[in-house]
């Protein structure tokens, strides 16, 4: 009877019975995203797996996931390699302000036992996955129309301002630290790597919630924007028809990656590793020298970190953290990211036709957040219903991939200032 009663102890259903109820919380809303990302398709190649990281870290002893391993901000290699827990060290994260909730998961004197995602995960603390995932969209991304078209690179330099807009109402709002506002607004530049590279240094207890809201949003981009922008212009704009764009030469589109990546890495060095991922992977497109290199970038190293990637950081969502008022006004701020950074866009292309010979269609500037290539089909979509003759898409894609660049150096801004 004392080994069944034992067994049972051991059970996670034991745990739940016996207080452990938040969790049941935590897995209904890893069953709605797996439904979100499965029946409904909202960004499922990565939905799907920070669902199923956030089911497996809430299942009461998997054990795969320790959040004391990571308190306060970083790995703690001594923890990993199987020092036993000290009083000093809890002491420590205690100053550091880790909740009682995560104090209180291990007990001096025990050892840890070192999970499936602990591992995983260090790919996000160290900030490789979002890195090689750059690598990828650059791999796939073509920026000749920003390149045929350079003043579509102020369009996605407005559409950043979701971004700032957002940190202040986060600053204003006295829920958040500085380097948390920073890490909610970066949501706004709808790059879901970015934001988990920016809130994985500045605040990392914040990862799991920023990154739901980040990517949920993404996927409801068809759905938030045209709404905005429709309010914004009037039918006579949205008819404006932008003539074709001029072929860009390769030796601009080989001398283009090179260029930005020297000129942002000096300008904003916090925002290198990023940028130089992402130019690394456009110019092995471009030159067509390497194209093994470039179809692994583009695919099987893109998929692989993509997995990794969901999977550790939806596992950062644990009951003590995810369920909180800070959750609540996450999700709430995505959303004002997100109008603020369609608006900007919008307003300045509005603004560029009052002093441009060819006018600007400002359904492009909405495609300034860089949901590559999501915010550019919305623009052509909505320049279709005004004008059937209107084909927006190629002209989308310069203010879309230039907000892949805007969203980049924003980070490097703000991990600069608060880092």
């Amino acid at each position: 009877m004392e080994a069944i009663m034992n067994f049972i102890q051991q059970t996670g259903f034991y745990q739940i019975a016996t207080g452990d109820w938040k969790v049941l919380i935590m897995l209904v809303i890893s069953f709605v995203l797996l439904y979100l990302a499965i029946v409904k398709k909202f960004e499922p190649l990565l939905l799907l797996p920070i669902a199923f990281g956030m089911l497996i870290t809430n299942l009461p002893g998997a054990g795969m996931y320790h959040e004391i391993l990571f308190a306060g901000g970083h790995p703690h290699w001594a923890e990993f390699g199987g020092a036993p827990i000290t009083q000093e060290f809890l002491n420590e994260l205690s100053a550091l302000g880790v909740s009682d909730a995560v104090l209180g998961t291990v007990q001096v004197g025990e050892t840890i036992s070192v999970g499936l995602i602990d591992v995983l995960y260090l790919g996000v603390k160290l900030g490789i996955y979002p890195c090689l995932i750059f690598m990828g969209v650059g791999a796939s991304t073509d920026f000749g129309p920003l390149i045929a078209n350079p003043k579509t690179l102020l369009l996605g330099a407005a559409a950043q301002l979701g971004i700032f807009m957002t940190f202040v109402g986060c600053r204003l709002s006295s829920l958040f630290s500085e380097a948390q506002a920073a890490s909610i607004g970066i949501i706004g530049g709808a790059d879901g790597p970015t934001a988990i590279f920016v809130t994985s240094k500045l605040a990392p207890e914040l990862l799991g919630p920023i990154a739901v809201a980040a990517y949920s949003y993404m996927a409801l981009v068809p759905v938030i924007q045209p709404p905005i922008m429709r309010a914004l212009t009037t039918a006579e704009e949205r008819r404006i028809v932008m003539r074709p764009l001029r072929e860009v030469s390769r030796r601009e589109k080989i001398i283009f990656p090179i260029m930005v990546t020297v000129f942002v890495a000096l300008l904003v060095p916090s925002a290198g590793p990023l940028i130089a991922c992402l130019m690394l992977g456009n110019l092995m497109k471009e030159t067509g020298v390497v194209d093994r290199l470039k179809k692994t970038a583009e695919n099987e190293l893109m998929n692989i970190v993509t997995i990794f990637l969901g999977i550790s950081v939806g596992a950062t969502a644990t009951a003590t953290t995810f369920l909180s008022l800070q959750t609540i006004a996450i999700m709430f701020m995505g959303v004002v990211a997100f109008g603020f950074g369609t608006a900007g866009g919008v307003l300045l292309a509005k603004f560029m036709n009052l002093f441009v010979k060819e006018k600007i269609n400002p359904l492009i500037g909405s495609a300034g957040v860089s949901a590559v290539p999501m915010a550019a089909r919305v623009s052509q979509v909505e320049g279709q219903k005004a004008n059937p003759a209107n084909f927006l898409l190629m002209h989308a894609m310069g203010p879309n991939v230039a907000g892949v660049i805007g969203s980049a150096i924003a980070a490097g801004v703000l991990m600069a200032l608060f880092g």
